[in-house]
């Protein structure tokens, strides 16, 4: 949070329990077992949680995202659980920390996703995101049936309807509406009762939601967006955006356009928060931390850094190329995979294992506790963020080391909480309670 004379970043995990790194899973100290192993990721929420982290983070994706099966079979990509039910689940087994899962306005209907999100804020007393996507991967269309992936004006126009279906259906009661009265044997005020009536041109929805009002009013809203037309949508809507430039003065551009937007909406631009993908690769020395990423990116399979770089360039001519030959120049596009290819691509002319190897670890930094936290320090106070999504190349001993190296070390520098704020998301935000949109 920015506001007050104390401003402290805020932290979220990125749990991938497989780890980030394309080839993490496959690390001597890590959980080859880990995708579908409860207790382990139980395990690594409640590190989190000891850590005064705002949130865990789950993605998701509804298709796999890589298509040759060859390829597929030697990543961890291919197996996870729908976030909403391990949220459930985890919602369990911690007290403060926030669940934030992502689920696609593109595949889902709004009424699925107010039910659902409602549905964990109540069981986890308030401690629940959504991260409002609204696809990237072009192959989730197969598992809906034939009709072409849409564009991404297409996505966010319906996007932008499925949010203010959502937000009328999870106020369909008033804060005040449940009387559980057992004497008038009034269970709640019909008075108090609106149903959503809407009629456009994706849904039609009548509502009412069979739950009553979350416990944070609505679930904190989470998204990311990077074109013009991203950057409005998550301008207007966005509590906690993720962004991912990897240069530092183009952060910060993003980062004041992003508040200048919110408040030409009529936001207060406090309470959009930006955080910055940040991969940390921990160990005690630098060179040891060196050492770690050259053994990690040595048990990368070419055909993974392969299909790291040709799934999204489709159209670019391949044939006849080695990994160790340079990038083919690169067009224009408005595929946010590419984008980050573009960005890689513009720093010099590296070969195609170099941005296969970048792609595979997706911008890891390398380095002892205290370089971690230089880093998260400088870009904090460029400013160029408000805090960062954590995502650890393997489990667990990169988040044990975060937590019990460069965690102190933030607090010993001011720049991090050394309590929990609140019991609800919102409040270790710093986020208002929405009002009603009825009111």
């Amino acid at each position: 949070m920015r506001r007050g004379s104390t401003p402290t970043m805020g932290l979220g995990c990125f749990l991938e329990a497989g780890g980030q790194h394309m080839a993490g899973w496959r690390h001597p100290s890590a959980n080859a077992h880990a995708s579908l192993d409860l207790p382990f990721i139980a395990e690594m929420a409640q590190l989190c949680e000891r850590g005064l982290m705002d949130a865990v983070f789950l993605p998701d994706s509804l298709a796999p995202w890589v298509g040759d099966l060859d390829v597929m079979s030697r990543t961890t990509r291919g197996e996870h659980f729908e976030p909403t039910t391990l949220l459930a689940a985890l919602s369990s087994v911690t007290e403060r920390i926030g669940l934030v899962a992502t689920a696609t306005t593109t595949y889902n209907e709004p009424y699925h996703v107010a039910r659902k999100f409602a549905s964990l804020d109540h069981l986890s007393g308030g401690r629940t995101g959504w991260n409002l996507v609204t696809s990237l991967v072009p192959s989730e269309s197969r598992s809906f049936g034939t009709a072409p992936f849409p564009s991404r004006e297409e996505r966010y126009e319906r996007a932008e309807e499925f949010i203010g279906v959502v937000k009328r259906l999870w106020d369909s009661y008033s804060d005040g509406a449940m009387l559980r009265d057992e004497t008038t044997g009034r269970f709640y005020d019909p008075g108090e009762l609106r149903l959503t009536e809407h009629r456009g041109k994706h849904f039609a929805v009548r509502g009412p939601l069979n739950l009553s009002r979350p416990p944070q009013g609505h679930p904190v809203v989470f998204q990311a967006g990077n074109s013009p037309r991203g950057r409005d949508f998550a301008a207007r809507h966005g509590e906690v955006l993720f962004t991912a430039q990897s240069d530092l003065g183009e952060a910060k551009d993003y980062y004041r356009d992003i508040k200048e937007r919110a408040s030409a909406v009529g936001r207060d631009p406090d309470h959009v928060h930006i955080w910055r993908g940040f991969a940390p690769l921990i160990a005690a020395t630098q060179a040891e931390a060196d050492a770690m990423m050259e053994e990690l990116n040595g048990l990368v399979h070419e055909d993974v850094m392969w299909d790291l770089v040709k799934g999204p360039l489709a159209e670019v001519d391949f044939s006849g190329r080695t990994l160790d030959d340079p990038l083919p120049e690169l067009a224009d596009t408005e595929d946010s995979r590419q984008d980050l290819l573009h960005g890689m691509a513009g720093l010099n002319r590296p070969t195609i294992r170099e941005i296969a190897l970048q792609a595979a670890g997706a911008g890891v930094v390398v380095g002892s506790p205290e370089r971690i936290a230089d880093e998260l320090q400088e870009w904090f106070e460029a400013p160029a963020t408000d805090g960062f999504l954590l995502s650890f190349p393997f489990l667990p001993s990169n988040l044990r080391l975060f937590v019990d190296e460069v965690v102190p070390e933030l607090q010993r520098r001011g720049l991090y909480r050394t309590e929990y704020a609140g019991l609800t998301l919102r409040e270790n935000l710093g986020l208002p309670r929405p009002k009603e949109v009825w009111r």
